[in-house]
C-alpha cells in the first residue's frame, strides 16, 4: 500500500506504552492545525484510578472512574457517556470542520460505548482528512471493521520502538497531508 492511498494512522499496542506519549509527541513535530482530543490516566501514587477526557484546546472532564457509578463498566472503572456525548463528538465535529489534521486518542471500548462517538469516528475516516490516534485491539463489529480499512495504516507501539518510531511516523502524516491539499484542490 502507498502512502498515497493512505489518510489515517492509528496507533496500537499494550496499555500504558506510550501511544499517547507519541501523538504527543508527533504533534509538537508537526505544528498542525488539529484538533481532536487524547485521553490520560487518573493516579493516585501509583494506583490508576480512572481516565480523563482532554481536548487539544485544553477542555476536560473525567471518562471513567473506579468511584463512577454507571451501567457502563470496562474492568472497575465506571464509565460517563456524558463526556462522549458532550465533550468528544462535538470536538470531533469541529475537527471535521476546521483542522487539518483530527487527532483520536483513543478509539476503546469506553469510547465505543458511545453510538455517537461511533458515528463521529466514521464520518472523520470517511472524510479524506487524515486522523490520526489510537486504538486498542479487542473484537468487535465497529474495531474490525476499522481495522479492516484499506486507507489505515496501523502502527504497532512497544517500549523497543516507541523511540524509533517517532520521526517514521511524522513523515509518513507530512507525505499524506499535501496529497490531502492536491486532492481538494482539484475536486
Amino acid at each position: 500500500m502507498s502512502a498515497a492511498t493512505i489518510t489515517n494512522v492509528l496507533l496500537t499496542g499494550e496499555p500504558g506504552v506510550g501511544k499517547t506519549t507519541l501523538i504527543h509527541k508527533v504533534l509538537e513535530l508537526l505544528h498542525l492545525n488539529a484538533g481532536g482530543f487524547y485521553t490520560q490516566e487518573i493516579k493516585s501514587g501509583k494506583t490508576r484510578k480512572g481516565f480523563q477526557l482532554i481536548t487539544l484546546d485544553g477542555r476536560q472532564s473525567v471518562l471513567a472512574h473506579v468511584n463512577k457509578k454507571s451501567s457502563y463498566k470496562v474492568g472497575k472503572y465506571g464509565v460517563d457517556l456524558n463526556v462522549m456525548t458532550d465533550l468528544a463528538v462535538p470536538t470531533l465535529k469541529e475537527a471535521l470542520e476546521k483542522s487539518d489534521l483530527i487527532v483520536i486518542d483513543e478509539i476503546g471500548k469506553m469510547e465505543c460505548f458511545s453510538i455517537e462517538f461511533r458515528d463521529i469516528v466514521a464520518r472523520a475516516l470517511d472524510s479524506g482528512k487524515p486522523v490520526f490516534g489510537s486504538m486498542q485491539n479487542f473484537a468487535s463489529p465497529f474495531i474490525n471493521a476499522i481495522a479492516n480499512r484499506s486507507d489505515i495504516v496501523r502502527v504497532t507501539v512497544t517500549e523497543q520502538n516507541r523511540d524509533q518510531l517517532l520521526s517514521n511516523i511524522v513523515e509518513l502524516i507530512r507525505r499524506i497531508l499535501p496529497e490531502q491539499k492536491i486532492t481538494r484542490k482539484q475536486r
